[in-house]
């Protein structure tokens, strides 16, 4: 098999839930299991931090692995979804999986994935433990797919799990109430293995502390430990950083992060929290150096995407992931903060998102251009123009993703401000 047949089969022969929703979705561990079974058990070589959570499990997967590497420890990292090529969900000190492993991972176990039918992130996960243990990662940081407990990513028993926070996502698969969408994502607590919360949240903290005590796991709620004081973007030798100040143990803390959005605030603190338990934990050593180094040059160190990024100037055009009720609350918050003239939104959803929830909360100011991305589980971007007509939002649709960013690009000025964004999808195609 050439690279491309091997990711072809991949897309095509197995279900991915991020294409199609509901039929790739697997209620219990089973595969993952075989799986782990007929390779070794390749989970059990190496060292790892879980991270699971409705937003941010992204930014602090990859805030900790530029970390974990800054100290010089050979670091994993298994993320999803992808951007723009599928090794993106498989790195090794920032580095994607070469394309041949890639082909001879399928082409040696084809046989086994057809007797058993793994879905496709079954078997991405299968694929990424024994990369990270045939190259003897010292540590691999792995982040969760949607849920917790039933996710493909379970079957390791970390060094540290962490959650950054609760919100309403894949309410179909995780249950309708935040409680059962926390006990899902809880699922990742392990016995004796520390546990960190990022955020305190009333309405779910029992639900963790309940779990927590009943595997016997040290629980730490990070944003107990750390308050934001102020924040600023700054430039520094050509390149725009974060610059956080949080009040901590008494003393005032500044950290410079690479990553822009004003909502990795959040992320520092769970990320820095994180980086406490494993110093006290005895087996690793992060230096302040290394911590440091490793939030203010995450994008170098690690390749991360989307998170904020502006990918366009005179106007400024910034792309980011959040597709959630609490993830497009943030983006409000920072469209806010930025100066502009007319504000044009390029805007795409999938169909298995809450519409009324993120619609209502979406600027009634700008200028929309709605359009659907490339997935079968796009959402038409006809009914995404109308369903948004009753909340006031205003503007065109478009049967590509990109002719709706061209559109914007046409009709903006130098001092306009284009976001793109509402899915991963979106952003992927505009990346």
């Amino acid at each position: 098999m050439t690279y491309k047949e091997t990711i072809d089969y991949l897309f095509s022969q197995l279900p991915m839930f991020q294409r199609i929703g509901a039929a790739a979705y697997k209620a219990n561990l089973d595969n993952t299991l075989a799986l782990s079974r007929h390779l070794g058990k390749p989970e059990t070589t190496f060292r790892s931090i879980h991270i699971a959570g409705t937003n941010g499990k992204g930014s602090v997967s990859h805030m900790l692995a530029s970390v974990l590497q800054e100290q010089g420890y050979r670091t994993g990292l298994a993320t999803s979804p992808h951007f723009t090529d599928f090794r993106e969900r498989i790195k090794i000190d920032g580095k994607m999986i070469p394309e041949d492993p890639v082909v001879r991972f399928v082409s040696k176990h084809k046989a086994f994935f057809e007797q058993i039918k793994p879905s496709f992130f079954e078997m991405t996960m299968a694929m990424t433990f024994h990369w990270f243990a045939e190259q003897k990662v010292d540590i691999a940081v792995v982040e969760t797919g949607m849920g917790g407990r039933l996710d493909s990513s379970n079957i390791i028993t970390p060094e540290l799990a962490v959650i950054t926070n609760i919100g309403y996502d894949h309410v179909r698969f995780l249950g309708p109430g935040i409680q059962d969408i926390a006990r899902e994502k809880a699922g990742i607590i392990k016995q004796a293995v520390p546990v960190i919360i990022g955020k305190r949240q009333t309405e779910v903290q029992d639900v963790f502390a309940e779990i927590a005590a009943r595997q016997k796991a040290p629980l730490t709620v990070a944003s107990d430990h750390y308050v934001l004081k102020k924040y600023m973007v700054i430039e520094d030798e050509g390149k725009n950083y974060l610059r956080t100040e949080l009040q901590h143990e008494g003393n005032t803390e500044t950290f410079d992060i690479g990553l822009l959005g004003l909502y990795q605030t959040e992320n520092l603190v769970t990320s820095l929290a994180a980086c406490d338990i494993l110093n006290r934990g005895g087996k690793f050593f992060l230096s302040e150096r290394a911590i440091r180094k490793g939030l203010k040059f995450v994008v170098e160190n690690t390749g991360i995407k989307g998170r904020w990024q502006q990918i366009g100037s005179n106007p400024r055009v910034i792309c980011d992931t959040g597709h959630n009720a609490d993830g497009i609350d943030q983006i409000n918050r920072q469209l806010k903060a930025i100066p502009h003239k007319k504000l044009l939104m390029v805007f795409g959803m999938v169909d298995d998102k809450d519409l009324p929830e993120i619609l209502k909360r979406l600027p009634r100011e700008a200028l929309y251009y709605f359009c659907r991305p490339a997935v079968p589980r796009g959402l038409d971007a006809r009914k995404l123009a109308t369903d948004a007509g009753f909340f006031g939002l205003n503007g065109r649709s478009f049967d590509s993703v990109n002719k709706a960013l061209a559109a914007a690009k046409k009709d903006a000025t130098a001092d306009d401000l284009i976001f793109v964004g509402g899915s991963t999808f979106v952003v992927a195609e505009v990346l």
